[in-house]
């Protein structure tokens, strides 16, 4: 009930998340030819939508005019773009859903290159996206480590639990049929034909004795305290944006070995500034202002005419990818020119092949009166370029300088070492540039072998950059020194990746990060080098070979969806607890076959159904948030069984002993109950509350296959619970003590004596839980950062003083007085000193002969 309450509130504030992300809004025509901005939960079937370069389809329909290029990665997990055109008259092909379709486009595909519009024919659950949304969202049965580990735990204690109560039941008939008649089978039958009444209810004790060791020492309530543990925690991390959406999942981010994590907007912030412009002198220039109006007027018409962007009346920029629309913020203000000014006669657009796009525009007369030293062609035209350096800067024969002017560029070594230093500090660079010649192929849509023309006249080279997140650093270097290794997974080109990755200190040396080579395959390296591939790379290699270097793998560029997938599968097979993170469709694979799946709050709803997480900030610093609280909450399901475990050896042994020493039940089944409350429910909520400590950060992850209970719990375990059951005997049968206590009525009614016994165990197994919740000797470290402790102790021992005077006959209690109060609560405190010693002595010395037993090392 506790985990689908937690669950059910999760997955309340999850949806809220999907409305948000369902908010974004596409350009649509309604009302005639107007366009309108319409939320993509709003649109419907038959709308026609405007898709341009950069945006997301959003839902599935068919395209009635223009040409695009569609990019379906996210539905086939195929990188090649596929041209979409307009579908004949009476088209009837729709519902074959094929996506291989020239006419169709599917929601979740993206718009690399080109114009078009389509009609909508299935939105929402009806698209293929959606129908694979639902597939993702059904139920994943996978076990995460704890279950595991839990669930043998379980096991055992409940075998041993089964064969104590067995054992109990025969040794108290054997002490009450052969025992008490001399040892002799002869009386013992004569007992129980005699005395078939009597012998009966010894029959029915052994039984209750039974039932209330299986009661006591099976842990039924183990899974309720997980589920408390869990859920207390979820809500605070819910207001550190992290959405736990299985509750499990977070406990297991705190055994992650291997996290892979997205450059893109989780080690970045995800969205292209314009940082700089250099002219054809090498002239720098942060903002446009500070550029001459000439050579700022050539380039925002550049720039504005070879943009897939556009800005509103608003000023808000529009469409496009991000590239584009960093460049036209960087020209969009005051010094950008009025579209109606430039005619747009042919255009190709950018896409990652050729590496360039271009713009063959006629401009009025009074633009070119405006700045003369443009060079046109006969008829007023002139095309724009704009790409990458390494494509264009080789054709480039002459610049524009500050006035406007040409000027002839005679060597571009010093633009290509100024292009190269700025690029390794992770900002990319774009050619602006110019030419009369357009490339002869005309409209190219589709073509990736266009060759840019000759003779070109550089406008200048502008910096773009996705900054850093100022937490990236801080939690890298958490998780470094948490033993958690961090392979950051990006698209872009290696220089890059290497850039960022040494910005966030993602290897142990800023000069320890190199490029993988063949004899790296044969994997003889020096363990503190850090490797760089490239998905071509990981694909020349067998699975082996991958995981006989993945301990040294910190990046992965050119990265593809499949790529990840086989990653987590490998690093699975190798004993590793895996985190990866994403954002797209393309990763719902990887992020349902990693034991944590981290979705970017900002990512496709599919990822989000995929993931165990959602980070809601899209920040690296709020998944390490998650690994930090997953140990914290590790910690507190261990604290919480060693209480139990320690609680159940102690009233399993008194329970097993008492008939011998006197007494049928020095606890009664009711009082047994207030026990196994105490021990299951108030401690989960009182260890539950534990904070998430820095500290740690600072050891590393729990093994996969590492038993859940260790040689430190053991020792608690063994030796505070025997060390309760000695003491607890030593009180029932020294009649020292039992003098100190006022004579009673009756056992059955209660009598001072056994209400002390009952208060007795109860205090020390409440003074017990402090030495529980720490290993310093110092038992308040820390204790006022969790309340929920202070209260239920507090609430612990408030009850159980009430029981004593208002329990009566149900709960065999009577009042004590003031001194009897001191000696119970004197004899209870003893548990801490000796709680002391053992962790001064017993650990060290168990720890110590555990070592050497593994060694083989014997004494002389």
């Amino acid at each position: 009930m506790v985990a689908t309450y937690s669950e059910f509130k999760n997955e309340q504030s999850f949806q809220q998340l999907q409305l948000e992300a369902s908010r974004i809004v596409c350009n649509v025509y309604r009302n005639g030819t107007n366009i309108t901005q319409v939320a993509l939960a709003d649109i419907v079937k038959g709308d026609y939508v405007l898709l341009d370069s950069g945006c997301k389809v959003p839902a599935d329909g068919v395209i009635i005019s223009g040409r695009v290029l569609i990019n379906q990665a996210t539905l086939t997990g195929e990188s090649a773009d596929i041209i979409k055109q307009p579908a004949p008259q009476h088209y009837d092909g729709y519902y074959n859903k094929d996506v291989n379709d020239p006419h169709l486009v599917f929601r979740g595909s993206v718009v690399d290159e080109g114009e078009a519009v389509m009609l909508v024919k299935d939105v929402g659950e009806t698209t293929i996206y959606g129908r694979l949304a639902a597939e993702l969202s059904e139920k994943d049965d996978r076990p995460s480590p704890l279950k595991c580990k839990l669930s043998i735990l379980a096991d055992n204690i409940s075998r041993l639990g089964y064969l104590g109560a067995v054992g109990i039941a025969i040794s108290f008939l054997f002490k009450q049929f052969i025992m008490d008649n001399g040892w002799s089978l002869t009386n013992a039958w004569a007992y129980i034909v005699s005395s078939p009444v009597i012998a009966f209810k010894d029959a029915v004790t052994a039984l209750i004795l039974a039932i209330i060791i299986i009661v006591v020492a099976v842990p039924e309530g183990l899974p309720m305290m997980i589920a408390i543990v869990l859920s207390l925690n979820m809500r605070k991390l819910l207001s550190a944006k992290v959405l736990v959406r299985k509750l499990l999942g977070i406990e297991t981010a705190g055994s992650i070995s291997i996290l892979f994590v997205d450059k893109t907007g989780t080690l970045t912030r995800g969205v292209f500034e314009p940082s700089l412009f250099i002219g054809g002198n090498l002239f720098k220039y942060q903002t446009l202002a500070q550029i001459p109006n000439e050579l700022a007027n050539i380039l925002s018409i550049a720039i504005k005419e070879s943009s897939s962007s556009d800005l509103n009346d608003s000023g808000q920029i529009l469409g496009g990818n991000s590239s584009d629309r960093a460049m036209l913020s960087f020209v969009g203000g005051q010094k950008s020119i009025d579209l109606e000014e430039a005619d747009v006669l042919d255009t190709i657009l950018f896409n990652s092949t050729r590496k360039f796009s271009a713009t063959h525009v006629k401009l009025v007369p009074s633009v070119l009166k405006r700045n003369p030293h443009l060079q046109v062609n006969k008829n007023n035209s002139i095309v724009f370029l704009k790409g990458a350096p390494e494509v264009l800067l080789p054709l480039c024969t002459s610049f524009y300088a500050e006035n406007g002017a040409l000027h002839p560029l005679t060597s571009t070594a010093d633009l290509e070492r100024e292009i190269s230093g700025i690029s390794s500090t992770g900002i990319r660079v774009i050619l602006v540039a110019t030419s009369k010649t357009f490339p002869e192929t005309g409209n190219t849509l589709g073509n990736n072998y266009v060759v840019p023309p000759d003779e070109l006249s550089l406008v200048g080279i502008i910096g773009i950059s996705d900054s850093i997140r100022p937490s990236a650093a801080i939690a890298c270097d958490m998780c470094r020194n948490g033993g958690i290794q961090v392979v950051m997974i990006t698209g872009d080109k290696k220089e890059t990746a290497v850039s960022v990755a040494q910005q966030i200190g993602l290897s142990d040396s800023m000069d320890s990060l190199h490029s993988h080579h063949e004899d790296m395959i044969s994997v003889s390296m020096d363990m503190d080098h850090s490797l760089v591939l490239t998905s071509t790379e990981i694909n020349s290699m067998s699975d082996s070979q991958i995981a006989s270097i993945l301990p040294n793998l910190r990046v992965l560029a050119r990265a593809l969806p499949t790529d990840k997938s086989r990653l987590v599968r490998i690093a699975q097979d190798n004993g590793h607890v895996v985190g990866m993170t994403g954002d797209g469709v393309n990763d719902s694979a990887a992020l349902r076959l990693a034991d944590v799946g981290f979705a970017m709050g900002s990512g496709a709803e599919v990822a989000k159904e995929a993931a165990d997480i959602v980070i809601m900030d899209d920040n690296f610093s709020s998944i390490t948030q998650a690994i930090l609280y997953g140990r914290a909450i590790y910690r507190s399901i261990r604290k919480f069984i060693i209480f139990q475990s320690t609680v159940n050896l102690a009233s399993t042994v008194i329970v097993f002993l008492g008939p011998f020493m006197g007494y049928d039940f020095p606890l009664s089944l009711i009082q047994l109950l207030w026990v196994n409350l105490v021990m299951d429910t108030l401690a989960a909520i009182a260890y539950g509350g534990e904070p998430a400590l820095p500290q740690y950060m600072n050891s590393k992850p729990t093994p996969r296959n590492e038993p859940i209970i260790g040689t430190y719990m053991w020792t608690s375990i063994i030796s505070n619970g025997l060390f309760i059951s000695v003491l607890s005997i030593f009180f029932l049968t020294n009649d020292t003590i039992e003098a100190y206590f006022r004579p009673g009525d009756s056992a059955e009614d209660g009598t001072p004596f056994l209400t002390g016994f009952f208060c007795f165990f109860i205090f020390i197994t409440n003074f017990n839980s402090f030495n529980v919740r720490t290993k310093s000797f110092n038992i308040l470290t820390d204790i006022t950062l969790n309340t929920n402790f202070v209260v239920v102790v507090a609430l612990i021992f408030i009850v159980q003083v009430t029981f004593t005077y208002w329990g009566g006959s149900l709960l065999r209690t009577v009042g004590l007085n003031f001194s009897e109060w001191c000696l119970v609560t004197g004899m209870a405190l003893w548990i801490i000193p000796f709680d002391m010693l053992r962790k001064k002595f017993i650990v060290p010395y168990v720890r110590a002969w555990l070592r050497r037993r593994k060694t083989g090392y014997q004494r002389p």
